[in-house]
């Protein structure tokens, strides 16, 4: 069924069934309790769904058929490869779980580039370590989604956390476990 509530004139949210974003969040700002489940990025969220279609679909079914190859080798007491496979599978169902668990909690951020003056959840600007000089260039994103080599930083990190809403041109400072680090926000990034 379709409904649709609002919580504290911030959020909307859009119940479905669990193959499709169960909420959205406008402005790409979320902060505070209001935010429960697990925020993710459009581009997150497609991935997640194109991971799981490929465990539960292809995968699925050339585990099934190397158990099969498996077994007709024999005695299934000795059979190392029977034995690997089943394991194999475990995991397999394992991740399966665990990503549709991750589908069902998701929280798709929905990013207003229009109005983005400061760096929110979803968008990517250009960020210097004040005291190094190094630039980076992140995206704040999910926790499950973070890869710093790869550029995507987790808002729920110490940094993302006092990055998130800052100000183009602003500072912020932060406790690290190396100690008090600050950073400048330069400019959003396309």
């Amino acid at each position: 069924p379709l409904g649709l509530t609002s919580t504290h004139g911030r959020a909307k949210r859009f119940y479905c069934d669990w193959t499709t974003c169960v909420h959205f969040w406008q402005s790409g700002r979320m902060t505070g309790p209001d935010s429960g489940g697990e925020p993710i990025t459009a581009a997150g969220i497609e991935n997640l769904k194109a991971e799981l279609a490929q465990l539960e679909g292809p995968a699925r079914q050339e585990m099934a058929a190397r158990i099969k190859v498996a077994r007709e080798e024999g005695d299934l007491k000795e059979n190392a490869e029977y034995h690997v496979a089943k394991e194999d599978q475990a995991h397999m169902e394992t991740r399966i779980k665990r990503l549709q668990e991750r589908l069902h909690n998701a929280v798709v951020v929905e990013v207003d580039a229009g109005a983005a003056d400061c760096f929110a959840f979803g968008l990517t600007a250009e960020v210097v370590d004040e005291a190094s000089g190094k630039a980076n260039v992140w995206t704040l994103v999910g926790s499950t989604e973070a890869n710093l080599a790869e550029g995507r930083l987790s808002a729920e990190s110490p940094i993302g956390k006092a990055l998130m809403n800052a100000k183009v041109g602003a500072s912020v400072e932060v406790e690290t476990p190396r100690g008090t680090k600050a950073f400048k926000v330069i400019k959003l990034v396309s």
